[in-house]
């Protein structure tokens, strides 16, 4: 992923387009860059760079190092609390989050959806030592996690269609980029209520992930628990972690049917 702003398609980048694609030139692999890394990452002269940078400086949504080096600042941070799908979600979800980590001492997380790509919001570390490649902030493709499983399916049939036919990056050699094997996958997540996936992101994990309703009873977010893939009892995992979803979507207001 560039740090490259998305310019709307056919006109010059507006001045909002570029303001953006100066806090796009940051992201997990490049959370430090000077004024130079800015300008070339977000595609503007470094005249333009140094004229936006300053400005965001200045509202704190950047800040400068002793080293002239700059980082995302803590005004960003503050503004982005007040995403509904992100801390407020976040701690409504952390005490089922906690009782799902202590029944299994395993990775926990919990994941929202942005466009074709999971954003992990909450990540409990678990004792195993299996490699997973998450942080709070972190995206992936929906079809290479358990999480994204668990909401792609939940999605509109269209929408799962569009999905299915588009580009599936491959990780490892055990993840889905067949169309027809990822209809199947989510036709599945839909009958059992869970979401597998297995060694699609790393070789050595598995995830069950279920998904996780707000009031209206939509799909809103997804929770799992990561294993190695040796160890991993699937059976065991799903009741802990429907439970947990389940949890989880009570507190946001959502009340099955049967209730």
């Amino acid at each position: 992923m560039t740090g490259r702003s998305r310019v709307r398609s056919g006109g010059a980048p507006t001045a909002p387009d570029r303001l953006l694609s100066v806090l796009g030139a940051f992201d997990h692999g490049h959370p430090a860059l000077t004024l130079t890394d800015i300008s070339r990452r977000a595609g503007l002269s470094l005249t333009t760079a140094h004229r936006l940078v300053g400005a965001l400086t200045r509202w704190g949504a950047l800040e400068r190092d002793d080293s002239g080096v700059y980082h995302v600042g803590l005004r960003l941070w503050e503004v982005a609390a007040l995403a509904p799908r992100g801390l407020g979600l976040r701690q409504i979800a952390l005490p089922y989050l906690e009782d799902l980590y202590e029944a299994t001492h395993e990775n926990v997380q919990l994941a929202v959806r942005d466009g074709t790509d999971v954003v992990y919001i909450e990540w409990l570390s678990g004792r195993s030592s299996v490699g997973v490649h998450i942080r709070v902030g972190a995206r992936w493709p929906l079809h290479a996690t358990g999480v994204g499983l668990a909401l792609l399916a939940h999605d509109t049939p269209e929408s799962q269609e569009r999905y299915c036919t588009g580009p599936l990056a491959a990780f490892t050699p055990y993840t889905i980029t067949d169309p027809a094997r990822l209809r199947r996958v989510l036709a599945e997540t839909r009958r059992t209520g869970v979401a597998v996936s297995d060694r699609q992101v790393t070789d050595d994990a598995l995830s069950v992930a279920a998904p996780v309703r707000g009031t209206g009873g939509a799909v809103v977010a997804a929770v799992s628990i990561v294993v190695p893939h040796g160890d991993a009892q699937v059976p065991v995992l799903v009741p802990a972690v429907r439970v947990a979803a389940r949890g989880i979507s009570r507190a946001l207001g959502w009340r099955p049917a049967s209730d």
